[in-house]
């Protein structure tokens, strides 16, 4: 890539939304991050294991106004590790983009991050506060840093100086589990430190994914801080988003789970946030069609071996909820070459169709 590191890009400016019927004032506007402006705060939360350039793609294709890569280790990054440098392998196609990051110690992660704008040149750096899982909580690393606020402070602090002007932004939990719930306290210090988006997924370390997301403390994070902040944790539908951003005092939101197998879910808020018109969802004709492209991007990202098996889950999200689904999903979770896959989807639909079965809520 031939862009300078450590800038921001800004996008062609977009119709601002005009927010719900009957709303004097839209929900979604435009956040600007130094010289970064994410037109449509409606952002892609990173995944392990999903959000790889073809999902990134896809749901940017339906509005994504941000994506965000997988996380990757501040460790293998210095190690120069060739499979976390394809992790972090950014398109032109797909900005506003970030690389998110995660680790424990201050003057690593700066430097993984110096090394991240010199291999990728991303639109911001996101710092992994959220993870829940043992192997990277072990280390001290993503949602472990609540437990050390100072620690998290001083993280975001050095990876800010590292890399400016580069917009720095934090993706982080409520808090470790019920008994120390501290988002707003982390907030605050991250905040000072310079970052400058925040993320608030309303679930505590404890939780996993389980229960509901509290979007109680989201609020009172919004309301504690002058930086933007995303609210993430429960959102697959748009009546959901916009209740969120009308109640909560959310800058915009951060979709993580509810965009698997459906990268509708942008494209279907969005028209709902500036229309106040609930679009149907998507039936199996194009569910199985997205199914179809999101192979073959995979293939021309990973090629064919990694790709078949990289897609059998999202084959069976995409599928998920489709009359007479359980079968085909079994079949095509066995897949080994990509025309096997293709047969399998389509003449899956070709069965659907010839008997009517336009139902996407017909669970087989």
């Amino acid at each position: 890539m031939d862009q300078p590191a450590c800038r921001g890009y800004n996008r062609p400016r977009h119709e601002s939304f005009r927010g719900v019927k009957g709303l004097p004032e839209p929900l979604l506007k435009p956040i600007r991050l130094g010289g970064l402006t994410i037109e449509r705060p409606l952002a892609l939360a990173p995944m392990s294991g999903v959000t790889n350039w073809p999902f990134r793609r896809l749901c940017k294709e339906h509005g994504c106004g941000l994506v965000v890569t997988e996380f990757v280790s501040d460790k293998a990054l210095l190690y120069d590790s060739r499979r976390t440098r394809e992790m972090i392998r950014l398109m032109e196609d797909e900005r506003p983009v970030g690389v998110q990051i995660f680790g424990a110690d201050p003057d690593t992660m700066a430097r993984a991050a110096v090394r991240v704008v010199e291999l990728e040149q991303p639109d911001l750096i996101d710092i992994n506060m959220g993870c829940p899982a043992p192997k990277v909580t072990k280390g001290r690393g993503g949602s472990s840093l609540l437990k050390e606020p100072e620690v998290a402070q001083e993280i975001v602090r050095q990876v800010a100086r590292a890399v400016a002007p580069l917009p720095v932004t934090v993706k982080m939990r409520i808090g470790w589990d019920a008994r120390s719930i501290n988002a707003v306290e982390v907030a605050k210090r991250v905040e000072e430190a310079g970052a400058q988006m925040i993320t608030v997924h309303g679930r505590t370390r404890e939780q996993h994914y389980s229960g509901r997301a509290d979007w109680d403390v989201i609020a009172a994070v919004a309301r504690a801080v002058s930086v933007p902040v995303l609210g993430n944790g429960d959102i697959a539908d748009p009546r959901e988003a916009a209740e969120r951003l009308r109640t909560a005092g959310v800058a915009g939101l951060a979709v993580g789970r509810g965009a698997l197998g459906n990268p509708w879910i942008f494209s279907r808020t969005l028209h709902y946030l500036e229309t106040g018109e609930l679009l149907p969802e998507p039936g199996p004709r194009e569910r199985v069609e997205a199914a179809l492209r999101h192979l073959d991007l995979m293939i021309a990202y990973k090629g064919e071996f990694l790709a078949v098996r990289e897609m059998r889950k999202h084959a069976a999200w995409y599928l998920k909820g489709l009359f007479g689904s359980a079968g085909v999903r079994a079949a095509v979770n066995q897949a080994e070459r990509p025309e096997e896959m293709r047969s399998l989807l389509l003449s899956y639909l070709e069965r659907l169709e010839s008997c009517g079965a336009e139902s996407v809520r017909l669970l087989s």
